[in-house]
């Protein structure tokens, strides 16, 4: 498939990638707020032991992450397989 067309194909479903991360970052966002503990201000303590996990994560490349850690990442990427399918679907070479 040509590189033109497939940016076409993508181009047509922004909206339905913009809301699969939506639903992606909302989901990440609810597990965040159940770890912690609210505060009678409104804010969330996360535990020490969170907190020192994701700041492993964040400075670690994919390639060295655990192979449960890869696959929480495989999961995320597998909502938008269905749409980039999809739009690809519809164009021919």
């Amino acid at each position: 498939m040509k590189k033109h067309i497939i940016e076409q194909a993508l181009a047509g479903v922004l909206e339905d990638l913009a809301d699969a991360e939506h639903q992606r970052w909302t989901h990440w966002q609810s597990y965040v707020h159940s770890q912690g503990v609210r505060q009678p201000d409104g804010s969330l303590i996360i535990p020490a032991e969170l907190v020192s996990r994701w700041d492993r994560e964040t400075k670690t490349v994919y390639s060295e992450l655990t192979e449960q850690e890869k696959e929480s990442d495989r999961e995320q990427v597998r909502r938008y397989l269905p749409i980039v399918i999809d739009a690809l679907a519809k164009y021919k070479d």
